[in-house]
């Protein structure tokens, strides 16, 4: 089996869970973060959705130097988020399924002024550093949703909030 359709399953299953946790972010908590070293809600999941965007670059060049980023912009909502999310989940998806398991297994490297962070082979990537890193964001998104005493939805199995999935 070609490595792109091992991994397409797993990206649709991540993709659709990661946008039920977006779906109960909400308007006026927004500006709301647990913590003054924390991202606000609408940072988060903002973030959390620009990271599927991460796919294409990822498989279409061979690093990135992270000096000089600017973080995206605060979505004004979640309207926006979800636009945002979906188009990019969209691409990703095609990207990942148009990848030859050549493409998957050559070096990427992340740099910070020319000096390398990592290097990895693309599918590693892919797992580690862009599906891994939603996970993790989606996972704080559910912290702040039980904080602010929104629903978590299920994920991998039922939640205090939905019994059944």
């Amino acid at each position: 089996m070609p490595i792109n359709q091992a991994l397409l399953p797993e990206f649709d299953q991540e993709m659709a869970n990661t946008r039920k946790t977006l779906e109960r972010t909400v308007g006026e908590k927004w500006s709301w973060k647990p913590h003054e070293k924390s991202g606000t809600m609408g940072w988060l999941a903002g973030h959390t959705a620009t990271i599927p965007g991460w796919v294409a670059m990822t498989l279409g060049q061979d690093s990135l130097d992270m000096s000089g980023f600017e973080p995206p912009p605060i979505p004004a909502g979640l309207a926006e988020v979800l636009a945002m999310f979906d188009k990019n989940v969209a691409e990703a998806r095609g990207v990942i399924a148009a990848a030859s398991d050549e493409t998957m297994m050559q070096p990427w490297t992340l740099l910070k002024n020319g000096n390398a962070i990592f290097t990895m082979p693309k599918v590693a990537v892919l797992r580690s550093f862009v599906l891994n890193h939603i996970i993790h964001h989606r996972a704080q998104l559910g912290v702040y949703l039980r904080l602010n005493d929104i629903p978590v939805p299920s994920i991998y199995g039922p939640s205090a909030d939905e019994g059944q999935m």
